[in-house]
């Protein structure tokens, strides 16, 4: 009897020795999980315009602590967090303004680059102010551009970021298609007009998925999340045109950025 009692007593003490551990192990796993030195780069659908509440000392860069980078930060602490992504930026704005904070420690950077080089921003006043077929050749333009000329900017851009990150996970997400089609709105473009820049879209984020997967980075498609929000959803999470407000149109809301970029960031990171 005392024999199973010391036999039950040893076990106890084993058992709690190693549960101490294990407990010790996973409290450094999540330390180490932790310790991540992440850098966020890009242009406005990174820095966070539309979100609103930017941070007085980015400027013109538009940076939020609604944007998805700051969100994830603020959700997973990392070690450090560099945000560098400006409104406006191409991808030679990447490589001359950005790329500072990354080091041989950088564990992550995640990017969206390449619609500015594409001329979204002059696509979408053609399309606004012009007539349907000056619009839909802006866009064949546009295409044009992203099928010669955009995919070695791309490569310049990541072959930097590998030079100067070679231990980074580099996460390069993508844009949203704009307009749901046949939807709730009574006016503004034609329905030729925005399938025509839905398409456009899904020609962007083909060439940026196909040059990010030949440097071997991970590439987030956000066109599933932000299905059901697009522009005449109802519940949209991008602006429409906004006249009081040019800058802020075609962007995704705060909504848009937690709800539609956060998330494809959290399932590639």
């Amino acid at each position: 009897m005392k024999l199973s009692r010391f036999a039950a007593l040893s076990s106890s003490l084993l058992l709690g020795a190693v549960l101490a551990l294990t407990g010790a192990t996973a409290a450094q796993a999540d330390s180490s999980a932790q310790a991540v030195d992440y850098v966020a780069l890009g242009d406005s659908y990174s820095s966070g315009v539309g979100a609103g509440n930017y941070i007085g000392s980015s400027g013109d860069c538009k940076r939020t602590n609604r944007a998805y980078p700051a969100l994830w930060a603020a959700a997973n602490a990392p070690s450090s967090f560099a945000f560098t992504a400006c409104s406006g930026a191409r991808t030679n704005d990447v490589t001359a303004n950005q790329l500072g904070p990354l080091g041989s420690g950088t564990d992550l950077v995640s990017v969206t680059i390449g619609g500015n080089d594409a001329g979204f921003a002059d696509v979408m006043t053609t399309c606004v102010l012009q007539s349907e077929s000056t619009c839909i050749n802006r866009i064949n333009q546009a295409k044009a551009y992203v099928d010669s000329t955009l995919p070695g900017r791309l490569d310049t851009v990541y072959s930097a970021i590998r030079a100067k990150a070679p231990s980074a996970r580099v996460v390069v997400l993508g844009y949203p298609r704009f307009y749901k089609l046949n939807g709730s709105c009574i006016a503004g473009l034609t329905e030729n007009e925005r399938a025509a820049i839905n398409g456009a879209s899904d020609h962007l984020n083909a060439a940026i998925a196909k040059r990010a997967a030949d440097h071997g980075y991970a590439f987030g498609s956000v066109v599933g999340t932000f299905t059901g929000h697009e522009i005449c959803s109802g519940a949209a999470w991008l602006h429409s045109v906004n006249w009081l407000n040019i800058g802020e149109s075609y962007h995704p809301t705060a909504a848009g950025q937690s709800g539609g970029y956060l998330p494809v960031l959290n399932a590639n990171d």
